[in-house]
Order: structure tokens, then sequence, then C-alpha cells
């Protein structure tokens, strides 16, 4: 046995409250240990009464470690507990707060303590937000409402966008096209900003209470939100707090008055003159002039910002914030931040743009989720380029699930691409049938499946500004095929409570070949992709009888499942 590999903490994520009566426990070995883990726990006040015990499941695999879980409970919510691990071999060790051992001597006093679970400190997971598909919009590039508030130098919808060009999308034409987000089956919908700002991304913020006057009016925004919350639609905002725009009113005060600017410090500045040409001051990403960066350790920067953050969920209806570059953000406002955001709505969610791993923020007192980045490098790495096998793309994912509480996995906004990165599409070299397969493994998978706007029709485009190009409207330049697609995975999702709610296992994963299962209650679905150009035949595992979600026969299966190239199933278990 790998004693190295062997690890176990009391906390995040490895010991969590499952619920205010529920102690979740996870322990990893080293993979092909091939280790049986049994968990012994009682109260931590217990000193006569013997340990009860538990096995542990196996719970996800890398190319290195595996991970079990289980859940424990006990009245009264104080825990003491060890590990007992047991490799292929029948080597035995037992792991306590001192490490490991072998005889099992004063497991008493040195077992792990969870001392108490307060109903605080459970995390309140987001039903809605974990039965959601999220759909993102770029509202100058979805539709144009209203030509009267145009910006100087509107060009034509639909031609090659740059970085500076306008096209005229506002809150109206969204509001005017809310059918087809309905008809798709989304129903949340997050905006990239929409404040007073200089730029078409609107991402260096002049005023967070004023909506651009090329989007439209606070009363647009007010009937945005009435019309989607009838639909049954929630919306998400942009939030920019790391930095401003440099023309927001503290930055141009600084600008101005220069030493004499009772903002001076709300802002990280190097020296007088204050100037956009030097730029002498902290900045979003590599100096870059227009995007001054807050002092957020400065209280009255929090209090603006804060005061922002409810302003928009009380008054407008909001339900919730996506967060621009949150983890350049201290960890103490994010937490202050929650706080004010969930007293206005204790349902809002805060989601945080985090491209990497992001643990430190979803401890469940800062971030609901984030827009998960690794998934969606992992699928264009798959699924698009074909540049890793489906054993590195499975434990790429594993390995992503093992650094989060389950009901942040239910909760991770999975993405295949976005206003930041090149459409899936162009990834895949314009193969329709991969983005397909990509698509069917994102709504079968754990978590919450996110459509960037135009995707579900085809469109194509590289790096930005290309990837944010003018959405197609014109029914004969629309993929319907791939917008027919997309309306199934997203029914079959929703119809199916084990494909929301549902564990994950991975079943198989070799070659091109992927297979996981979803189980919830008594509900189980068996999820198969070929990812090569060649008929695959799944044989290990395979169900007797199963009902095909997507063509909705169902079949008896004696000498395994055969998958088309390029192809999936998702199969209801009927009969094992």
């Amino acid at each position: 046995m790998n004693r190295h590999a062997i690890l176990h903490f009391p906390d995040i994520p490895y010991a969590y409250p499952a619920g205010k009566d529920s102690l979740s426990l996870r322990l990893r070995v080293a993979r092909g240990d091939r280790a049986e883990v049994r968990v012994r726990y009682k109260d931590r006040y217990d000193w006569k009464g013997k340990f009860r015990e538990k096995a542990m499941a196996h719970f996800a695999e890398d190319s290195l470690f595996e991970w079990f879980e289980c859940k424990i409970s006990l009245p009264g919510n104080r825990y003491r507990y060890y590990f007992e691990i047991t490799d292929r071999k029948g080597e035995r060790l037992l792991l306590d707060e001192r490490g490991l051992q072998d005889t099992g001597e004063n497991m008493e006093a040195a077992a792990f303590q969870y001392a108490y679970i307060g109903e605080s400190d459970v995390y309140r997971e987001s039903g809605w937000l974990q039965r959601s598909v999220a759909y993102q919009i770029f509202p100058d590039r979805f539709e144009n409402g209203d030509e009267g508030n145009d910006p100087p130098g509107t060009l034509r919808w639909g031609m090659k966008p740059t970085t500076k060009s306008m096209f005229g999308g506002d809150l109206k034409g969204i509001t005017g096209r809310l059918d087809h987000i309905k008809k798709l089956g989304a129903d949340l919908i997050y905006m990239t900003p929409i404040f007073a700002s200089s730029s078409n991304h609107k991402y260096n913020t002049r005023d967070y209470y004023e909506v651009d006057k090329s989007f439209g009016s606070l009363e647009d925004v007010r009937e945005l939100i009435d019309r989607c919350h009838n639909l049954g639609i929630r919306v998400i905002f942009d939030a920019v707090f790391n930095h401003s725009g440099s023309d927001f009113f503290a930055f141009s005060d600084i600008l101005e008055k220069q030493e004499d600017s009772g903002y001076a410090n709300w802002y990280h500045l190097e020296g007088f003159p204050v100037s956009t040409d030097k730029v002498n001051y902290h900045t979003f990403a590599d100096n870059i002039p227009s995007m001054p960066k807050f002092n957020i350790s400065n209280p009255a920067v929090r209090e603006y910002l804060l005061e922002v953050g409810k302003y928009w969920v009380k008054e407008m209806g909001i339900d919730g914030w996506r967060l621009d570059v949150c983890d350049e953000v201290d960890h103490s406002f994010w937490k202050e931040f929650r706080k004010a955001v969930k007293s206005v709505n204790p349902d809002a969610v805060i989601i945080g743009e985090i491209m990497h791993e992001a643990s430190s923020f979803l401890k469940g007192d800062e971030l609901d989720s984030i827009m998960n980045y690794p998934f969606k490098g992992a699928c264009v790495d798959f699924f698009a380029k074909r540049a890793i096998d489906a054993g590195r793309f499975s434990g790429i994912l594993a390995s992503s699930r093992a650094m989060y509480m389950e009901g942040i996995n239910h909760q991770m906004w999975n993405l295949l691409g976005s206003h930041d990165t090149q459409r899936f599409l162009t990834e895949a070299f314009e193969d329709k049938k991969r983005l397909m397969l990509a698509a069917a493994f994102q709504f079968l998978y754990i978590g919450v499946p996110y459509i960037y706007y135009g995707d579900e029709i085809g469109m194509s485009g590289g790096k930005d500004p290309l990837c944010r190009g003018c959405m197609v409207w014109d029914e004969e330049r629309q993929d319907r095929e791939l917008l027919g697609f997309f309306r199934k995975l997203i029914s079959i999702r929703k119809g199916n409570p084990a494909l929301v709610s549902g564990d994950l296992r991975m079943e198989h994963a070799r070659g091109g070949l992927v297979a996981f299962s979803r189980s919830y209650g008594d509900e189980r679905i068996l999820a198969v992709f070929n990812n090569s150009d060649s008929r695959r035949t799944l044989r290990k595992g395979i169900p007797s009888k199963v009902a095909d979600l997507y063509t909705g026969e169902t079949r008896q299966i004696t000498d395994g499942v055969t998958i088309e190239p390029m192809g999936f199933l998702a199969l209801r278990v009927l009969e094992d």
C-alpha cells in the first residue's frame, strides 16, 4: 500500500456537514491499491461505547489517486472517527489525526474530531440553480430591439466584430427574443455587464447604478426581468468589483484633483501625478488604463460596492450575480458580499469567474459556484481536439470533483465556451458531431449546463473579438438540426431527476470510450460516449433492460451495447 498517497483532514472537502444531522467524509488513497475503506465513528464524548462502522464508497479516481466517500450521522452531531484501509494484498492500516498506524493503539484519544455541526455551518444548496440550464448573452450582439438608442458608429448587424465595434444590441432586443430561450428550454439568463461604460463589453464601469444608454433604461431592465420571471426564467447580472472604469466618479476625481482628491485611497496609486498615459496605478490585467483596480481594503470602497450588490437584487429583483475576476478580490470582501446579498434575498446566487481551481472560494461562505473552465478545457481537449484520451479526460474531471463539496459539484456552471474563449465549434475544426457529442456529455454530467448564445444554432468564432459575433436570427442560416438537438438534450435533463440531483460514478474511461452512471433514489441512468471514428462495444456493467432516453425505445440487452462513431447513449436502467 502506498502510504504517501493516503490523505484526510477534518475540513472541506474531506469533512463537511452534509446536513444538520449528517457529516460527509472523504479519504484519498493511491490508485491501484484497490483499497477497501471503512470509517469507525462515535460521539466524541462517548468513552465507553464501541465505535460504529460504515463502508466508504468509491467516489472518483484520476491517474494517481482514488477517493472514497460516505455520510455518517449521530444524535448530537458531535463526531470522533478514524479509518481502516485494507489493500488487495490484505495489508491493513488505520488512519487517525496522528497519521498511519498498524496496531490501532489508543484510537479513542487520537481519532479525528469534528466537534459539532452548527446549523449555520451547513451549506445551503440552491435547488433552483441545480435544476437550471444557463444561457449566456453578450447584450450588444444578441438583438437590436431599439435602433433609437444605437450608439454613434453602430455597424450593420452581422459584420465582422472588432474590439471596439458596436452593433446596437440592447435590452429590448433580449426581451423580444425570450421566446427563443424559452423554447430552447434554458431557464437562467446570464448577461455580461449592462452598466454605463464606454466599451462594447462594459467591463470598465462608469456608473454602477445607471444602465448604459445604448442598452436602454431602468424601465427596460424592469420589463426584461418581469417578463423573464413570468416565463420561469431567472436573471443573473455581471458585476465588476475588482476594478472600475477610468471615468468612474472616484477615479475621475483623482485625475482632476490629484493629491487633493478625497478618493486617492480608493485605488492602488504608485505616485503623482496620476496619468492614464503613464498608467502609474494598478489595473486589471496588464496595465489597461481604462480599468484601474479598486483598493478593496478601504472600508469606503467596500461599503459602496456592497450597496451596489444589494441594490440590484432588492430594487430590480435580479436572481444573483456573476462576479468578474473575483479571485483577484479579497476573500474577506466576498464573505461580506455574500451576507449582504443574502440578507436581501436568501435565494440569490453568487457565481465567480475563476478559470482555475477555486476551492478556497467554494467553502460555502463566499461563492455558490464558478464558471467551470477546467471542465471546458477538458472537453475541448478530449472532444474538440482529441488531444487526450478518455482516461486522462476522466481523471481531470475526477480530481476537480474531489476538490469540492457534493452540493457545489451539482451547481458548477459547466460551459463549453464563453465570450472570453474561442467558440467550441471553432475549437472542433467546424466538426458539428464533436460539438454534439460534447454537448451530450455536458447535459448528462453532474452540474449546471451552460450555453453560450449562438452555440445552439452552430455559430463559430475564434478568439475575442471573433467569438462575440452577432446572433444569427435568419432561420435559413441557422443549423436547425443542432437547435433541435439542444432542445432534446435539455428536455432529457429536465425530465430525469437523476441527471439533475443524482450521484455520478465513472464506469469506463479508455481510448475514446467514456461511460458513467447517475443515480438518484431508485432511478439510475447509464451514459456512454464514443469519441472515435469506429463503432465501439461496451459489455462490462451493462444492464439487461433499458429505456433509451433519446429515442424512447425500450430494449433487452444480452451482449453489451454498441455505440456508433461519434455517438452516445443515454439509458435508463429498468433491470440490472
